[in-house]
């Protein structure tokens, strides 16, 4: 019975082996066989990431994602078959502190090209009161000046922030930060696949310039508004809010499932009328059950404020800039842009 039981398995031992060989032949050779032998195997962990190595990578990257559309990222919980796929990655990019099921399984893959996007910008701590103005007095110019500093104490900071599990790891939904992490991808390709940096380089000035196009329309369109306050059920937007001069007040923290206390209701009520905000913003890849509730407590609107975390069939546009776009004109509804 054991030797039965032996064949298949040194069967399935033989394949793996044979699997592997392949697979470092298809990573180092040029040999164009039809699948993705040519090019860069990238892993990304969820959406933000994802857009970020397929619009720098381009034609040489094959990316797999491993949060599939319409799963909420916080959630993830990765199959064998996902973990495995990691290990076998050319490149691996992800956001520490976002997915701690994602964040363990690349600690273990090995994989030499592992980029946290975390460390290539400077995180923050956001409440789920966060405030713009608290940082929004800097004004735009001392923004500038502070970004080339971030990015030389940048690779420490993102890391011990992560793990005191205090820091806001949204910085997608700020062009600027997100451009900042842009540059740092397109150098890491760059380095990982060396005969193809020319196209990495030109793929990522042609996206920072995008998002800065995007910051741009960002600053203009929210400068003068009845109100800077928005009501969001998911503390997502820390760092929009910073960048813009607005002030985020979040129903629950920045756990999108989190149920609000009763307390932190009557505070929104409160805060509503005084700050005449007029909406309250639910995300789509998680229940709007809260946001109803309060909007017909509080006689507000609702709305839809995309956090950015995928895009589905609900994503109001196909991609990252799309939806930023359609984001931007959901707050100057909401804030009343003049």
């Amino acid at each position: 019975m054991n030797v039965r039981r032996l064949i298949p398995t040194t069967a399935v031992a033989g394949a793996v082996v044979l699997g592997l060989t392949a697979l470092s032949a298809c990573s180092t050779s040029d040999a164009a066989d039809g699948g993705n032998g040519d090019k860069l195997k990238v892993t990304a962990s969820f959406y933000p990431m994802q857009f970020l190595t397929e619009r720098i990578g381009g034609e040489h990257v094959a990316v797999t994602s491993l949060t599939k559309p319409g799963v909420e990222p916080h959630d993830l919980e990765l199959t064998p078959r996902q973990i495995g796929s990691i290990s076998e990655s050319d490149y691996v990019l992800y956001l520490k502190g976002i997915q701690p099921a994602v964040d363990d399984a690349i600690l273990q893959s090995g994989v030499k090209n592992t980029v946290d996007a975390a460390t290539l910008t400077t995180l923050e701590n956001h409440g789920s009161e966060v405030s713009g103005h608290d940082h929004g007095h800097e004004g735009e110019e001392e923004h500038g000046h502070e970004e080339e500093a971030h990015e030389e104490h940048s690779e420490g900071d993102g890391h011990n922030h992560g793990e005191e599990g205090g820091a806001d790891p949204h910085i997608w939904l700020d062009p600027v930060k997100y451009a900042e992490v842009a540059k740092g991808v397109g150098k890491s390709l760059e380095k990982a696949d060396p005969d193809h940096a020319a196209d990495y380089k030109k793929n990522t000035d042609a996206l920072v310039s995008e998002l800065g196009e995007l910051n741009t329309a960002y600053e203009t369109g929210l400068k003068n508004t009845s109100t800077k306050t928005f009501i969001t059920t998911h503390s997502a937007f820390g760092y929009l809010a910073e960048r813009y001069g607005l002030t985020q007040q979040g129903i629950a923290g920045i756990d999108p499932e989190a149920e609000p206390s009763p307390a932190r209701i009557q505070e929104i009520h409160t805060i509503a009328e005084k700050e005449k905000a007029t909406t309250v913003f639910f995300e789509t890849l998680a229940s709007d059950k809260t946001a109803e509730t309060l909007a017909k407590d509080t006689g507000l609107k609702t709305g839809v404020l995309d956090p950015l975390e995928g895009i589905t069939k609900k994503s109001q546009g196909a991609d990252y800039i799309e939806v930023m776009e359609s984001n931007l004109a959901a707050l100057q509804k909401a804030l009343g842009a003049k």
